[in-house]
């Protein structure tokens, strides 16, 4: 299979370019180290605030087509003019069940003895992490407890009731219970760790857990 890339679901393959390039690295930590005069260990903060937050993420793609100097302005003007400057959502065709989301810069870039052209495709201010590409649903039809699966990255579900409900979960050593009426609702304490994540519920009705997952 050529490789692709699609921005906003437009796969560049079939606009005619091939993906040349691509540098994806991970994102990096956010950390700060401060060194004690008189310790031989630093005091490090990189999970300061209980989880480790990352960087941007940076990454580089290089998309090219052989052919005239008027095909590859047609070309780039095409995508420059729909993608440049613009937050994009990125999907690579060996991973198509995620994507990550940034601001793409390009680079066009022609050479006559060759009849090459190129897009240098660039981003620094990507979110660390790369999300599904499918929301995940959970429904309870019923009283009992029901187990919320999520990826690496953590969570809060939205929580839709059809009657009255409630809802009881354990954070570490933390509980807590909700009852709550007919609607829609986020809370804030309910955050998905990675892994399975069961959730006490207590109905008459339908209750339907949206979240989006994600990893880096």
């Amino acid at each position: 299979m050529i490789p692709d890339v699609k921005l906003n679901s437009v796969s560049m393959l079939n606009l005619g370019w091939l993906r040349e390039g691509i540098s994806f690295p991970a994102p990096q930590s956010q950390s700060n180290t401060i060194v004690v005069p008189g310790r031989n260990s630093p005091i490090r903060y990189t999970e300061a605030l209980g989880r480790v937050s990352y960087q941007p993420r940076s990454f580089d793609i290089t998309l090219s087509m052989l052919g005239t100097r008027e095909k590859f302005n047609q070309m780039s003007e095409q995508t420059v003019n729909r993608f440049a400057g613009r937050l994009v959502n990125v999907i690579l065709s060996e991973e198509p069940a995620l994507y990550c989301v940034g601001t793409l810069e390009i680079t066009p870039g022609y050479d006559p003895l060759t009849h090459k052209g190129q897009l240098a495709l660039s981003c620094t201010d990507g979110d660390a992490y790369r999300y599904h590409t499918e929301e995940t649903m959970v429904i309870q039809n019923e009283n009992g407890t029901v187990v919320l699966t999520n990826d690496f990255m953590p969570a809060v579900p939205t929580v839709t009731v059809a009657e009255e409900t409630t809802l009881k979960w354990r954070v570490g050593t933390d509980s807590f219970i909700k009852t709550v009426s007919t609607g829609t609702w986020t809370f804030p304490e309910l955050e998905l760790a990675q892994g399975e994540n069961e959730i006490e519920v207590i109905t008459g009705g339908t209750v339907t857990f949206r979240y989006r997952e994600g990893r880096l």
